[in-house]
């Protein structure tokens, strides 16, 4: 006689779902996890503090020889252009962007993404999470950046009685600017990393977008094509940056402060929805 037993049933395991400090912890892993993390922050931080202590020294030296017309001019634009020059944030805008985009296409390259998304189904919280430690990390590099090429920069010009204090109209927005920036920046490459699942296409859509578009776009001729040059992340910065936008080379159609905050928001929460829904929709 043959005895038939019933198939033991194994229990089901079912776990709560991943809470979002979760999702914030392993999103913090993971970036830090990058090797471009890791090194190009604190080379990007140094080689922008190195620029800005080397336009200061310039100036500092060379102050005996500026004529008085000149080191009032200089007093007017002279002090936020050493403390935040263009040669060091460009390189520094260019970094964040390529983090950001690695954030996000390195998990696509590796397939880790599809791991992440096995045990968290929930793609828009991961994606949401993704966008704010990024947003975190970069706003403190921003942050740390901007505070020390400001302090070091003035503090070597002061003996020439040409430096400025946080205190002066318009400097304070200036340094925050230059802080938001980065995390701005980020999050584009995120975008554009969601967008286009490939390093090399982000990195270069993104040096389109934020360096090379506001070079060659000529704002001067026609109001539509300086509304759209404006709307640019570079432009807005500079002008947040600007405290004394009319003294040299007057824009006809000018940016104002407003605009310019509004172009850097608009553009942060663009790149993080575009990564959110494009993330939901399509196959990891």
């Amino acid at each position: 006689m043959t005895v038939v037993t019933a198939p033991t049933r194994r229990p089901t395991v079912t776990g709560a779902p991943a809470r979002f400090r979760d999702l914030l912890a392993a999103e913090w892993i993971k970036l830090w996890s990058l090797r471009s993390t890791r090194w190009t922050l604190p080379l990007v931080f140094l080689f922008v503090i190195g620029t800005s202590v080397n336009a200061s020294l310039a100036d500092h030296r060379n102050w005996p020889t500026y004529p008085e017309g000149r080191r009032e001019l200089f007093r007017l634009y002279g002090p936020v252009r050493d403390a935040f020059p263009e040669a060091g944030y460009l390189l520094l805008i260019l970094a964040s962007a390529t983090v950001g985009a690695l954030t996000i296409v390195g998990e696509h390259q590796s397939g880790l993404i599809r791991a992440t998304f096995a045990a968290v189904p929930a793609r828009r919280a991961v994606v949401a999470a993704k966008a704010a430690v990024l947003t975190a990390v970069m706003l403190v590099l921003g942050t740390a950046t901007a505070a020390t090429a400001f302090w070091v920069s003035q503090a070597i010009l002061a003996d020439r009685d040409a430096g400025w204090s946080i205190g002066e109209p318009g400097v304070l927005r200036a340094v925050a600017a230059s802080a938001v920036l980065v995390p701005v920046c980020a999050l584009v490459g995120m975008g554009l990393g969601a967008l286009t699942r490939h390093a090399a296409a982000a990195v270069a859509t993104a040096t389109t977008v934020l360096l090379l578009a506001p070079m060659l776009v000529d704002s001067d001729e026609h109001r539509w094509i300086a509304e759209a040059h404006n709307a640019l992340p570079l432009t807005a910065w500079l002008r947040l940056i600007e405290v004394h936008p009319d003294v040299l080379n007057p824009d006809p159609y000018p940016a104002t402060v407003t605009g310019a905050w509004l172009t850097l928001a608009a553009w942060s929460l663009t790149a993080t929805l575009t990564a959110i829904t494009l993330t939901h929709r399509r196959d990891p």
